[in-house]
C-alpha cells in the first residue's frame, strides 16, 4: 500500500515536470480526426451537442430538433425545426439556448403565406444518412432536399445552405429565410427584431436559464449572402407581412406563447446556394454584428472550417496512443471523451454586461458539481492556460457577486446541487502547479466566505444550514434554517460534500500558511456524524447482508430513515433539486456511502476493514470479479456523478489490480465508439462523463482537491501525455499488451500479469510500467 501510494504522486508530480520521458509514437501520420465521433452521447439521453464549435467556444451551430433537443440535435430521427448558434452540452434539466434559429424553405405558389412559419409546423425530417461531422463541422440534409452545412468562429456561425437543382418545384421563384424569437425551450419573455432592405436582422430577446436563477439578454445579427434580396418583412404565428420592418414581441398570455420573427425572401441563387451569417452577442446587436464582420468578412466556410479544425487538432494533441491492438472502437470512446471535455465551459471574455472588468470572463459552468471530478482535473493537464483563465473568471465572479459559482450559465446563477465545489477546484489546481495570475490568497479568501457565511438564496450560491453544521456538525433532515433559503432535502449528501469541501479549504489553507486551516480540518470529518452502525439494507427482498450505512439524522440527534437503495437505479423515482426531493441527491446511500475520498482509511475501518470493504464494493459494482455469485443487484449508476470514484476504490482496500479488472469489464459495456449514437450511459455533464472514460482508460484516475492519482492498467499498450506549457512528458505503458479489453483473470494484486495474454488479448491487463 505504501510504495503504491508513493507511485502514485510522483506519476502527480512527473505530469506537471518538465522533465522529457521516451517519445514512442510517431504521428507524421496519425489524424485524431479519425478519432472523434461528435454524436457519441446525441441518443438516448446523452444530450451531447453534435455541432460546429471551436473549443470553449461561444458559438455552437447545429440543426435543432423536435425531439430530445437539450443540445439542440439528436440522432433520434426527430424533425429538424431549425438552425441556431448557441447551445451547451451533455447537461440535464430543460433544453438548453438554441436562440434565434433560421431556417430555409420554398413558400407553396410563390404566396407568402403559404410558407410554414411557427416551429412545429415549418419541422421537416432530416435524411438519417446524410449527417456527417468532424470537430469544427456539422453538415445535414434534409427530406425536401435542401442540404446545410456549417461551421464557427468564437462567436459566430456561418451557414450554408444548398438548394436541390433546379430550384423549387412547388413554383416559388426563390427561397425564404426565416429568423424565429426564440429558443429550444421556448423560454422567451420579449423580443425586438429589425429587417433592412438589404437583408440584415439584427434584435435580441430575454430568455430564462434552462438550469438557474433570473433572465438573460442575448443579441444577434443575421446577414445573407449568394443571391439577391427580393422582399423583407415580419410574421407573427401563421402570417407574414411585408410591414412592418421591425417589431416587438411579449411571451404572450397564459399557455398561448406567441409566435413571431423576421424574414427575407431571395431570388433564386444563380450557384444554387445560399450563406447565413449569425452573430452574437450578449452586449448588444452592434457588437454582435462587429463580432461577425471582424470573424467572418470573407463568407468562406471552407478557411473557417479549416481554422476550426486547426484549433481543435491543437488541443487534441496533447495525448498520444500506442494502440498495441486494441480496436478502433476503443480509441474512438478514448478520443470522443476527450473532445467532449473542451466543449463547456465557453469563454465568453468581452461579452460580459454585468459588471466592467479587465480580467476574463467564463460561462457555462454547468455545473460544477458535475466537473470538479474529472472534467477540471483532465483540462488542468491537457490545457492549464485555459483553466487559470477559467479561475481567474471564478475569482472575478466572487469580487463582483460576492460568492463563487457552483454553476453558472448565459450569465444567470445556476442552482447549487450539493456543497460548495468550486472550492475543490481551486485547491485541485493549487496542488497540480496551475498559476497564469490565479491569486489563491483571494481564492482561500472566497472558499472561507463559502464555509462561514450563508447567502439568502443558497440555492444558487455558497452553502445552507451553516448554523447547525458548525453547532451539530451535520445537516439535519428537516432542519431549521432561517437564514437563507433552498431546497430543504438531501441532507445526508450535503453533509458528505460539506465535509469535502472544508477538506478542500484545509488543504490549500495549510498550504497558504493559514492558521485557521485546523477548524476546516476538523469539520471535514463531520461526515462520520450521520454514520448509524446498526444500519441494514435490504436489497430486492432480500438482506445484503452488510451492516452499517449512512442515515439522516433531526435536529434532536434522533435518526431517520432513508432506505439505502432510495434515489438509485433500482428506485422508481429520480431524486433531483424538485422532483422527488430526498436526503441524497440523485444517487442512493449505496452509492454515497463511498464518498468520502480523504479519509477513505476511516470509512474503512467503519465498515468493518478491507475484507469487509472489498466485499461490500464488490456488491455495489456489477463488473467487479468479486461480485457475489447471485450476480449484480442493479445498485451501481454510472451515468451519475456518484458512479465515478467507486471502480478505483479497491486501490485503498490494497487491490488496484481489481480496478483494473472492473474498469476492463465495465467500460465496454457502458461505452461504444463503433459508431452508436448513443454510446455514454447517460447525460455527459459539460463533457464530465468524456473525462472520466478518457482518464479511465488512461490509467491515471484523478482524486480531485488531492495530490494523488491512481494508476491502473490501460486500455492501449501505452498513452503518453504532453504538458503544453513545459512540453514535459509522462508515458504510462503495458508491455506485453494482449490489446482489447475485457473480463480477465487473475488475483488483483499491483503486480505484473505474467505471459501475453489470450487470443482475445483480454488476460494481460495489469499495469506494467509507469513513468
Amino acid at each position: 500500500m505504501v510504495s503504491y501510494l508513493r507511485s502514485t504522486l510522483f506519476l502527480a508530480v512527473f505530469l506537471l515536470s518538465p522533465v522529457f520521458a521516451q517519445r514512442y509514437q510517431n504521428t507524421s501520420t496519425f489524424d485524431v480526426f479519425q478519432y472523434v465521433n461528435q454524436f457519441i452521447g446525441t441518443f438516448n439521453g446523452g444530450n451531447v451537442f453534435a455541432g460546429a464549435s471551436l473549443p470553449y467556444g461561444m458559438a455552437k451551430a447545429v440543426a435543432d430538433v423536435s425531439g430530445q433537443n437539450t443540445a439542440g440535435f439528436a440522432s433520434d430521427g426527430s424533425n429538424v425545426t431549425g438552425f441556431s448558434t448557441m447551445h451547451d452540452s451533455g447537461t440535464g434539466g430543460n433544453p438548453s439556448l438554441g436562440n434565434f434559429p433560421i431556417f430555409p424553405q420554398f413558400c407553396p405558389g410563390d404566396e407568402l403565406d403559404n410558407c410554414n412559419f411557427p416551429k412545429y409546423s415549418r419541422a421537416i425530417n432530416y435524411v438519417s444518412d446524410s449527417v456527417k461531422g468532424n470537430p469544427g463541422y456539422f453538415s445535414i440534409g434534409l427530406a425536401n432536399g435542401i442540404s446545410a452545412e456549417m461551421t464557427t468562429t468564437q462567436h459566430t456561425g456561418l451557414y450554408r445552405f444548398t438548394f436541390p437543382q433546379g430550384g423549387s418545384t412547388n413554383g416559388s421563384a426563390g427561397p425564404l429565410m426565416l429568423l424565429d424569437l426564440t429558443d429550444l425551450a421556448d423560454s422567451r419573455q420579449n423580443a425586438t427584431v429589425s429587417v433592412s432592405d438589404n437583408g440584415r436582422i439584427k434584435g435580441n430577446g430575454t430568455f430564462i436559464p434552462s438550469f438557474g436563477s433570473g433572465s438573460f439578454v442575448l443579441h444577434f445579427c443575421a446577414d445573407f449572402n449568394g443571391a439577391a434580396v427580393r422582399d423583407t418583412g415580419m410574421w407573427v404565428n401563421d402570417r407574414a407581412g411585408t410591414e412592418p420592418k421591425e417589431l416587438f414581441v411579449t411571451r404572450g398570455i397564459n399557455l398561448f406563447y406567441i409566435n413571431a420573427g423576421s424574414w427575407v425572401r431571395f431570388q433564386a441563387p444563380s450557384n444554387g446556394t445560399l450563406s447565413a451569417r449569425m452573430g452574437m452577442s450578449f452586449i448588444s446587436s452592434d457588437q454582435a454584428c462587429q463580432n461577425a464582420e471582424t470573424e467572418i468578412p470573407d463568407w468562406d466556410l471552407a478557411r473557417v472550417r479549416s481554422d476550426a479544425e486547426s484549433a481543435w487538432r491543437q488541443k487534441l494533441s496533447p495525448v498520444t496512443v500506442e494502440a498495441g491492438g486494441a480496436s478502433d472502437n476503443l480509441l474512438t470512446t478514448f478520443y470522443s471523451g476527450i473532445y467532449r471535455a473542451f466543449l463547456n465551459p465557453q469563454d465568453y471574455t468581452n461579452e460580459n454586461p454585468l459588471w466592467k472588468s479587465s480580467e476574463p470572463y467564463w460561462d457555462s459552468f454547468y455545473c460544477i458539481w458535475d466537473t470538479f471530478r474529472t472534467q477540471f482535473p483532465l483540462l488542468t493537464i491537457l490545457d492549464p492556460a485555459s483553466v487559470s483563465s477559467q479561475l481567474c473568471s471564478l475569482l472575478d465572479t466572487y469580487v463582483h457577486l460576492g460568492w463563487l459559482p457552483d454553476c453558472r450559465m448565459s450569465l444567470c446563477k445556476g442552482f447549487t446541487q450539493g456543497g460548495s465545489n468550486a472550492d475543490i477546484v481551486f485547491t485541485d489546481a493549487y496542488l497540480k502547479n496551475i498559476t497564469g495570475g490565479v491569486d489563491y490568497n483571494l481564492a482561500y479568501e472566497a472558499m472561507v466566505n463559502d464555509a462561514e457565511n450563508e447567502p439568502l438564496d443558497w440555492s444558487n450560491e455558497g452553502r445552507g444550514g451553516l448554523q447547525s453544521w458548525k453547532r451539530l456538525g451535520y445537516i439535519p433532515a428537516l432542519d431549521y434554517d432561517y437564514l437563507g433559503f433552498g431546497t430543504n432535502s438531501r441532507s445526508i449528501s450535503r453533509t458528505l460534500e460539506y465535509s469535502y469541501n472544508d477538506f478542500a479549504i484545509a488543504t490549500l489553507g495549510r498550504a497558504l500558511g493559514k492558521p485557521d486551516y485546523t477548524t476546516y480540518l476538523a469539520r471535514s470529518g463531520n461526515w462520520r456524524n450521520l454514520f448509524k452502525a446498526d444500519q441494514r439494507s435490504v436489497v430486492n427482498g432480500t438482506d445484503s447482508g452488510f451492516t452499517g450505512f449512512f442515515q439522516p439524522k433531526y435536529l434532536n440527534g434522533t435518526w431517520g430513515f432513508q432506505d439505502p437503495v432510495a434515489c438509485g437505479p433500482t428506485d422508481t423515482v429520480f431524486c433531483s433539486l424538485t422532483s422527488n426531493p430526498a436526503e441524497t441527491f440523485e444517487a442512493s446511500i449505496w452509492e454515497y456511502q463511498f464518498f468520502v475520498p480523504h479519509d477513505l482509511s476511516t470509512l474503512i475501518s467503519l465498515l468493518g476493514g478491507p475484507p469487509s470493504f472489498l466485499s461490500r464494493l464488490s456488491y455495489l459494482l456489477p463488473s467487479s470479479p468479486l461480485s457475489p455469485p447471485s450476480g449484480p443487484h442493479s445498485l451501481y449508476d454510472l451515468s451519475n456523478e456518484l458512479g465515478f470514484l467507486p471502480p478505483f476504490l479497491f486501490h485503498y482496500a490494497g487491490r488496484p489490480g481489481l480496478t483494473s479488472q472492473t474498469l476492463h469489464a465495465l467500460i465496454p459495456a457502458q461505452f461504444d465508439g463503433g459508431g452508436a449514437p448513443g454510446g455514454v450511459p447517460g447525460n455527459d455533464d459539460s463533457g464530465t462523463g468524456g473525462a472520466w472514460v478518457a482518464w479511465a482508460m488512461m490509467g491515471v484516475f484523478p482524486v480531485a482537491g488531492q495530490d494523488v492519482y491512481l494508476i491502473s492498467a490501460p486500455f492501449f499498450g501505452g498513452v503518453t501525455v504532453r504538458n503544453p506549457l513545459s512540453n514535459g512528458t509522462a508515458t504510462i505503458r503495458n508491455v506485453n499488451f494482449g490489446g482489447g479489453a475485457g473480463n480477465a483473470t487473475g488475483n488483483g494484486n499491483a503486480t505484473a500479469a505474467n505471459g501475453t495474454g489470450n487470443a482475445d488479448g483480454n488476460a494481460n491487463i495489469y499495469i506494467q510500467s509507469a513513468t
